[in-house]
């Protein structure tokens, strides 16, 4: 009866299903800021989630007795009066049936009236939250913890809001046929057939709230998953191999392109000077043939191996030659290595 009415409730004023309802009267002081919840697929055929709450807060599962400084913010929602007649067929029926906790033999339909009265919304200082647990760390040892790292279906999430009645409120139902006059009374001895049946709870209680997930990784650092794109869960020791495989392989395809924009750039100048060199006429560009200049000298009449030349032959395409010149000297060899044409006459004409 109450999950039916706090179903109710979330249908007609949540924000894009992050909203939940508090399934049960007597775990409604459990659903409370920072609390923790275990969030779990029930199976296949029902995408919808169970949540089960725990005796425990975000506090209790961190390292270290400082408190949590983050604030919780509270704000007049609305005022919640409904009363609605639902039928007993079809999904939504089938899951009345279940909460209203009544006979429904004989009836087509139920008469729910829930007055909830002023509600309060009770929320984490999120910005705040976010700050402070860039330096906590997870206790891996704590049971919660362990269990929940357990099961690859569940995921531990923490409440961040939560929406509270501010009086004592009460739930009316009554089962019946459509087109009759919808009855309501608060005491059952007025119905001994157990058609009708209500409940009046104490002000200050629980009727929705809603989550985030936590993501824990293997050094116990953790993060807030603050959009339903984001998941959480618990990294595992495969997906932490497989994170650092695909940043390593980034890295090498960055530091790749790196080298192949610097290759290009350096074969584009070498393209520009040897184009220079060919569109001059040959008195202009064959220094060698000036006198006092240097000298083509065949390396390996000088027992130096063939080898690749110092203007064309870096990067990919290793251009070798066993010309030279002795009068010239890099990074301190007594010789460069240089082609006959035009890398000889290129590579004077930039040192004069």
């Amino acid at each position: 009866m109450f999950a039916a009415a706090t179903k109710s409730f979330v249908k007609q004023v949540g924000d894009g299903r992050r909203l939940v309802p508090v399934p049960s009267l007597s775990e409604a002081d459990k659903y409370q800021p920072l609390s923790l919840v275990v969030k779990k697929k029930r199976c296949f055929f029902f995408p919808r989630y169970k949540f089960t709450s725990t005796p425990f807060t975000l506090k209790d599962i961190l390292l270290g007795d400082r408190e949590i400084s983050a604030g919780i913010s509270s704000y007049q929602l609305l005022n919640y009066e409904d009363e609605s007649d639902v039928s007993l067929y079809g999904r939504r029926g089938n899951h009345i049936v279940n909460d209203v906790g009544i006979n429904v033999t004989g009836s087509d339909s139920v008469a729910v009236k829930a007055s909830f009265g002023v509600v309060t919304k009770h929320e984490v200082e999120v910005s705040t939250l976010l700050k402070e647990i860039t330096t906590r760390k997870i206790n891996f040892d704590h049971s919660l913890i362990r269990q929940t790292k357990s099961s690859r279906k569940a995921v531990l999430c923490v409440v961040m809001e939560s929406i509270r009645t501010t009086r004592q409120c009460s739930l009316s139902v009554h089962a019946g046929i459509r087109g009759e006059a919808m009855r309501f009374h608060f005491m059952d001895e007025q119905n001994p057939k157990g058609r009708d049946k209500a409940i009046v709870f104490p002000a200050h209680t629980t009727i929705a709230f809603s989550v985030f997930e936590l993501f824990v990784y293997l050094d116990g650092a953790f993060e807030l998953c603050v959009t339903s794109v984001s998941k959480g869960g618990f990294e595992r020791e495969e997906t932490a191999t497989f994170a650092l495989l695909y940043r390593l392989r980034n890295i090498l395809f960055e530091r790749n392109r790196r080298v192949m924009d610097a290759i290009s750039r350096s074969q584009l100048y070498l393209d520009d000077l040897f184009s220079d060199y060919y569109d001059k006429p040959l008195g202009m560009t064959d220094i060698s043939l000036k006198e006092g200049t240097h000298i083509r000298v065949n390396l390996l009449n000088h027992n130096i191996p063939k080898g690749p030349c110092i203007l064309c032959g870096m990067g990919n395409f290793k251009r070798e030659t066993v010309y030279g010149c002795f009068q010239c000297s890099v990074d301190g060899q007594k010789y460069v290595r240089l082609h006959a044409v035009p890398c000889f006459d290129v590579w004077h004409k930039r040192m004069k």
